[in-house]
């Protein structure tokens, strides 16, 4: 039965009928793929609960005046630059009606203003002025004690970390820093802690759940069997040297390879795994060289933030990936490359170059778009099943030595266990 949403919280009652298996975090039931009553839980329990949340990176606010849209979860948010330079969050939903407010992805203004009776904001939120507000010729208008002080767009906190704002609900969570763990964030200060280029956008809608995008995310395991492009080319295998680290909840992890340190295993050979075992050439063979940016070897790396986030390390392919939810069976990814201000021209053209390793129809990464609808297409009838992740364990505990396991994919369903309650 669902119980309390953290243990810090007061205990809550239970709303739906729904038990976890016995055998824990090495099953996830498909009834939580498809159930709209446990899908809309997770917008309080989750997205406007006890998490962190990407919103944007703080370079895509160049200027005073400057907002971007997006969402925590289904909510939409409003992000902006005030003239002081702050930054401010808040719901895009009119105090008046409810209306969204800003209805482009990204844009320059003075203020906030709906266009449906033209009430208007302060790019922190606060309500500046209503039309009409006297009436017309002495006649209607707001009663007199009407206080534009009491009418404002509701604030979302938020925080920056490495160049990103990260937004909540939540007035008990942590600060981002003690969220992510000391490992955490010492591996995105690693990668993000220095001024920041973005070299390109996109995004793709995807038919499934979005818990399977997580779990995705999070298998290492996949990566060398499905990604034929990844084993062909040697960029990333399961024969590297490499490991998976947990935060402290479980529900982050960072999964790292070392290429220059492949030591090719009778494995691939005997499980024939497809694409090992023949010699392929690229036409273009630039798109896999590189240079080597960090003293600790670590060629590849996909580290995860929970619910919805991801930095992921290709050769020297820098990108930011966030999805949000869009239905119980449709979620929104969203794919932003990056380089550093420091780059030479070619360092950024070679970053662009290998780009196309992933996004939405990225050699490696193209997969992705459809293997998780298969799983959605393929349990949606039978919600009294469950997935079956036993390899490595059946527990969540990092594996410095090995990635072939499913122990990040148990860690976020520890976390998530813990945050809804079940």
């Amino acid at each position: 039965m669902l119980t309390a949403p953290h243990p810090s919280s007061a205990p809550a009652k239970p709303v739906l009928d729904f038990k976890w298996p016995a055998e824990g975090i090495a099953r996830a039931p498909y009834r939580l793929f498809t159930d709209p009553e446990i899908y809309k839980l997770e917008q309080d329990r989750i997205f406007r609960g006890r998490s962190w949340n990407f919103l944007c990176l703080d370079v895509e606010l160049p200027k005073a005046g400057d907002y971007r849209t997006t969402t925590i979860g289904e909510t939409p948010v409003i992000v902006t630059r005030d003239h002081d330079g702050k930054i401010h969050a808040m719901v895009n939903r009119c105090a008046h009606k409810g209306a969204l407010v800003c209805l482009k992805k990204q844009d320059n203004v003075a203020s906030l203003t709906c266009v449906y009776h033209a009430w208007n904001y302060g790019l922190d939120g606060q309500l500046k002025g209503v039309a009409f507000r006297n009436g017309v010729r002495g006649q209607g208008g707001m009663p007199s004690d009407f206080d534009v002080a009491k009418h404002r767009l509701q604030p979302v906190r938020i925080e920056s970390f490495c160049g990103m704002i990260f937004g909540t609900f939540s007035t008990e969570v942590e600060g981002v820093e003690a969220y992510l763990g000391p490992e955490m964030a010492q591996f995105i200060k690693r990668n993000l802690d220095r001024p920041l280029r973005i070299l390109g956008t996109h995004s793709q809608t995807i038919h499934n759940n979005w818990k399977l995008y997580a779990e995705n995310l999070r298998d290492s395991y996949h990566a060398t069997l499905l990604h034929t492009f990844y084993t062909t080319f040697k960029v990333n295998r399961l024969d590297m040297d490499g490991g998976i680290i947990l935060s402290d909840e479980k529900w982050h992890h960072v999964s790292f390879a070392r290429r220059a340190k492949l030591q090719e295993a009778a494995e691939y050979s005997d499980a024939k795994v497809h694409s090992a075992n023949y010699e392929s050439a690229l036409e273009g063979p630039r798109l896999l060289k590189a240079w080597e940016e960090f003293d600790d070897g670590i060629t590849h790396s996909i580290q995860t933030v929970f619910p919805n986030m991801c930095i992921q390390f290709t050769l020297n392919s820098l990108a930011i990936r966030f999805f949000a939810p869009r239905g119980v069976d449709k979620t929104e990814l969203f794919w932003i490359f990056l380089g550093y201000d420091r780059d030479t021209e070619e360092q950024s053209q070679m970053r662009i170059m290998q780009s196309n390793l992933t996004g939405a129809a990225g050699l490696v990464s193209l997969e992705d778009g459809c293997i998780n609808e298969f799983v959605q297409r393929g349990t949606r009838d039978d919600p009294g099943g469950a997935s079956f992740m036993e390899m490595g364990g059946r527990v969540a505990e990092s594996e410095k030595n090995s990635r072939a396991t499913e122990t990040a994919v148990r860690g976020f369903w520890q976390g998530y266990r813990g945050i809804m309650g079940f």
